[in-house]
C-alpha cells in the first residue's frame, strides 16, 4: 500500500565565501556558516547548526501543538548541550531542557513533552543516531 499524501520537501544551498566562512540560503534567508578551520565566534559551526535545528524543531512543535491542546503559555526556552565523539566523528549525546512559562498542570506539561518527542521531524531524525535525552519543565 503506497502513501498517497503529499510529502514536504526542503531545499537549502550553501556556498563557500573564503577560507573563513560560507553562507547557507533558503527561501529569502541567508545564514553565515562557520567553516573556518580555526573557528569563528560570529557564526554557527555544523555541530551548533544541528543543535540549533533540534531546538527550532522543539519550539516549532510546541507552536504547532499548543492550539490543538488549548495549552496556555507565556514563553518557552530550549537549552541544548551536545557532546562530540572524535573517532568516528559524530554527536555522541545530546541533552536538552525545555523550560515553559505556564500555569498548566504537571500532567499537561508531560503531554506537551510527549507531543514534542513524537511529532518533531528533526527530533526523530537525530534520536536513532545519538543518545538524546531531556526534560520539559516549568520555568521559574
Amino acid at each position: 500500500m503506497s502513501d498517497t499524501r503529499t510529502k514536504m520537501t526542503f531545499d537549502v544551498s550553501a556556498r563557500r565565501i573564503d577560507a573563513h566562512g560560507s553562507t547557507a540560503h533558503c527561501k529569502e534567508a541567508d545564514l553565515a556558516l562557520d567553516t573556518d578551520l580555526g573557528g569563528r565566534r560570529d557564526a554557527f559551526n555544523p555541530a551548533e547548526l544541528l543543535l540549533a535545528a533540534l531546538s527550532a524543531c522543539m519550539l516549532k512543535g510546541i507552536e504547532r501543538v499548543t492550539p490543538i491542546l488549548d495549552f496556555q503559555l507565556r514563553g518557552v526556552e530550549v537549552r541544548v548541550h551536545g557532546v562530540r565523539q572524535d573517532v568516528p566523528p559524530r554527536m555522541e549525546s545530546i541533552d536538552y531542557e525545555i523550560l515553559v512559562d505556564t500555569d498548566e498542570s504537571e500532567h499537561r506539561l508531560e503531554l506537551l513533552h510527549e507531543n514534542v518527542k513524537k511529532f518533531g521531524t528533526v527530533f526523530n531524525t537525530v534520536a536513532p543516531g545519538t543518545v538524546l535525552r531531556g526534560v520539559l519543565r516549568r520555568a521559574g
